[in-house]
């Protein structure tokens, strides 16, 4: 028999007994579509986990922070782990890690702005090198970004300006979040003390209280990304600017600021998310601690995975039973037909084409299965990500969360060639036991 006559004759045996091979379909539909919607809804939970993360900041970023770091072999027990001072040497070394676009050192304070009566307290600024800034992927909304020559530039984020208001009304009544002062144009002031720019008799004169610095400033630009936490409330200056404050702060408060301990902290760029685990191992082994927010990602990630093999194993189950239930269709099949395959083998058809038409019928419910159970898998994602989502947004604890069931198109196509699969390899069985019958006995029995 040629590959025609086996796929038609294997289709006009099924739709002999339409109800049994339409309960046989169902049970693969079902399976199918567990399967699809619970590996969805775990593709969705990893595209929410990464949506809120990068709302947090920029996942191409590793925090660099002095301690930590690997211990030499044999020698964690003895608390013997490299240490790296974090310096220029450090900073310059990790530069040059594969992967890397620009690293600079990192300097922060906390210091309170005066612009046109307008006071903006505790706001915290981040001292970096200027010119890694277009590196590191920085933006602005108005103005420019930082330069090498300007020690008194100030790079707004975006929420700052809004952080403004008028000292001599309260809080509540002053602070609306929208911009109210011009940081561009402002005669800019700023300074260590956060009762800066209070009105006179606001704060109680003391003899203790440090005698903390003025700095005139001026705003350059302000950067865009407002919902981005890394960026959006924080100030950025000339790392310089920002080391000599600290030092007048240290004098003020009458304590120590060693300039050979090395930086605070540093801030690396790397060019792929995919490489910033690798990055981070190097750094460590530099004897340097890193954060980042991939760690914060790899982590849920890791619980998404951990729910979706929990709900596909849970819908497996079903796909079981589906296999299970062609196989029982294929083996009443052959009991029904024990008098057609042994006509078939006394007219001289051949063994491979009697298991080849058992297999093609077994592989027609498991791909009729798998066709429907993917249609169906898409109505239900549909329904998910409307009114199921709409329904329970107020769950999410402000998550950000577009699609609650995200099916990649990769997964329909190896779905039904796992169905088609699952169908041939429960007729596999039955199709042999077909090909091994007597034509004699099968005719005497029936």
């Amino acid at each position: 028999m040629g590959s025609f006559d086996i796929v038609s004759m294997s289709l006009r045996n099924l739709l002999r007994r339409k109800t049994r091979t339409v309960l046989a379909v169902v049970g693969v539909i079902i399976g199918i579509c567990a399967i699809i919607v619970m590996l969805s809804i775990g593709f969705g939970l990893q595209e929410g986990f990464r949506a809120s993360v990068e709302s947090w900041g920029n996942l191409h970023l590793v925090d660099v922070y002095q301690g930590g770091g690997y211990a030499p072999s044999g020698a964690a027990q003895q608390g013997e782990a490299k240490q790296t001072k974090l310096d220029d040497k450090a900073i310059s070394a990790i530069e040059k890690l594969p992967g890397v676009s620009a690293a600079t050192p990192r300097e922060t304070a906390w210091l309170s702005f005066v612009a046109d009566g307008y006071v903006a307290s505790g706001v915290n600024v981040i001292g970096i090198r200027p010119e890694v800034l277009e590196k590191f992927n920085y933006k602005v909304q108005d103005g420019r970004l930082l330069r090498q020559s300007d020690k008194e530039g100030v790079l707004f984020g975006n929420q700052v300006p809004g952080m403004f208001y008028n000292p001599r009304k309260t809080w509540g009544s002053s602070y609306s979040g929208e911009p109210v002062v011009d940081v561009m144009n402002a005669k800019l002031g700023a300074s260590a003390d956060w009762n800066y720019g209070q009105p006179q008799g606001a704060v109680p004169d003391s003899e203790d209280r440090p005698e903390y610095g003025e700095y005139a400033l001026r705003g350059v630009g302000v950067m865009e990304n407002p919902d981005d936490y890394d960026t959006a409330y924080n100030v950025y200056m000339h790392i310089d600017t920002v080391k000599r404050i600290n030092e007048d702060t240290a004098r003020a408060e009458k304590r120590s600021y060693d300039k050979s301990a090395g930086y605070q902290q540093a801030m690396v760029y790397v060019d792929e998310i995919e490489d910033v685990r690798g990055v981070s191992d190097a750094i460590r082994e530099m004897g340097l601690q890193t954060s980042s927010l991939t760690d914060a990602l790899d982590m849920m990630e890791g619980q998404a995975r951990m729910i979706q093999a929990v709900l596909g194993g849970i819908s497996a189950v079903s796909l079981l039973v589906a296999t299970l239930g062609i196989a029982n269709t294929m083996i009443m099949s052959i009991y029904e037909r024990t008098r057609e395959i042994g006509v078939m083998k006394v007219l001289g058809a051949n063994l491979p084409d009697i298991r080849s038409l058992f297999l093609v019928e077994a592989a027609m419910i498991g791909f009729a299965g798998g066709i429907a159970g993917i249609v169906l898998s898409y109505a239900l994602s549909f329904l998910m990500n409307t009114a199921l989502l709409a329904a329970i947004s107020g769950a999410l604890g402000g998550m950000s969360v577009e699609h609650i069931s995200l099916i990649p198109l990769w997964l329909p196509p190896a779905a039904l060639c796992f169905s088609t699969f699952i169908g041939v390899a429960a007729g596999y069985s039955p199709a042999r036991r077909a090909m091994r019958l007597s034509a004699l006995e099968s005719l005497r029995n029936e």
